[in-house]
């Protein structure tokens, strides 16, 4: 399945593009992706830590991705 994944913040710089679309297995998980973009995008790996939302909700490891849902990588944020 092709699932879409939004950046924000250095997200965006680090994959060129405000979203992409990353090939996963139909039973395919946040770990999962986070495991393939970090592949894909070693940079990624640099960053302190960076969470992942589906459909607006953090998201965990085990969480099951759909094709159809809306998934976002988001970095740290620092400020005051």
């Amino acid at each position: 399945m092709k699932v879409k994944v939004l950046a924000f913040g250095i997200a965006k710089e680090i994959f060129g593009s405000r979203h992409i679309e990353v090939d996963m297995a139909e039973a395919a998980n946040v770990q999962q992706l986070k495991a393939v973009l970090e592949q894909q995008f070693p940079r990624l790996k640099q960053l302190a830590s960076y969470l992942v939302a589906v459909n607006d909700e953090y998201a965990e490891g085990p969480q099951a991705l759909g094709e159809r849902d809306e998934v976002a990588v988001i970095p740290p944020v620092s400020g005051g």
